[in-house]
Formats: C-alpha cells, sequence, structure tokens
C-alpha cells in the first residue's frame, strides 16, 4: 500500500503518479489534495508521514513544487525517512542504502516522464540490508 500526498504544486504530477499506480494495480490511499487551490503541504506530509511511520503503508509519495519542503515536514515524524530525488540514481541508492520509505518529489522540478522512472525504481529496489545500512539507519533513529 502507497499513502500519496501532494500541495497544489504536485498535484499535476501526482495525477501521472496515480496512473501508473493504477495500471500496475498497485493500491495507494490519496490523502489530496485535488486541486490547484494553494493549500499547505505540510498537512499532507503528516498525513503521509503518519501513515507510513504506523506501519499502514509501507511506502509513501509526497510532491510539492520542489519537494524541498515536504520532505522537511515529513522527516519530522519518527519513522520516517523521506528522501527528495530528481533522478534515477539517487531514487535507487536511497532505497538500497537508507531504506527510505517515502519518495519525495517536485512538481515544478521534473517532469512526468522522468517522475514516473524514479517512483518505479523507488517502489521495485529492495533494501540490501548490509550491515553498514543498516548500522546507519538505526543511528538515524536514534536521533
Amino acid at each position: 500500500m502507497v499513502a500519496l500526498g501532494c500541495d497544489h504544486g504536485g498535484y499535476e504530477l501526482m495525477k501521472e503518479v496515480i496512473s501508473y499506480l493504477e495500471e500496475r494495480n498497485i493500491p495507494y490511499i490519496n490523502f489530496g489534495t485535488d486541486s490547484e487551490a494553494s493549500c499547505d503541504y505540510p498537512v499532507f506530509a503528516k498525513q503521509v508521514g503518519t501513515e507510513v511511520a504506523k506501519g499502514k503503508c509501507e511506502f509513501g509519495i509526497l510532491i510539492c513544487g520542489t519537494g524541498i519542503g515536504i520532505s522537511i515536514a515529513a522527516n519530522k515524524i519518527k519513522g520516517v525517512r523521506a528522501a527528495l530525488c530528481h533522478d534515477c540514481f539517487s531514487a535507487q541508492a536511497t532505497r538500497l542504502h537508507n531504506n527510505a520509505n517515502i519518495l519525495a518529489l517536485g512538481g515544478r522540478v521534473v517532469g512526468s516522464g522522468l517522475a514516473i522512472k524514479i517512483v518505479d525504481i523507488f517502489l521495485n529496489t529492495p533494501f540490501s540490508g548490509e550491515e553498514r545500512h543498516s548500522r546507519r539507519i538505526a543511528q538515524i533513529e536514534e536521533l
């Protein structure tokens, strides 16, 4: 299950992400927003982050204009490891090394074609489980 959330700056890109998920029969919960009307991204970061941190959703995808604000907000929630990715390598590395559980994207930064590739890589790359990475994640959780 994937938790989705975006503000007005991510609304158009989120529609593309939803199409990707639906085409692949990947279940999701959409916390909104449902228009391009101005709204506050921390609201959606909190909803998605809480669902992921509680284990109700395995992954989250958050989108705002740049992806910066919404990822900062999500990372305030204990148990969330939100990664802002604008390229395929970062999406793969953050899953392999950081076991990131939320992907943040910038709707005004990355085009839809690349964004869908990033989503696909993020959702389909397993955590490596290597001791050094597990150790570092444990240190992050202790902060």
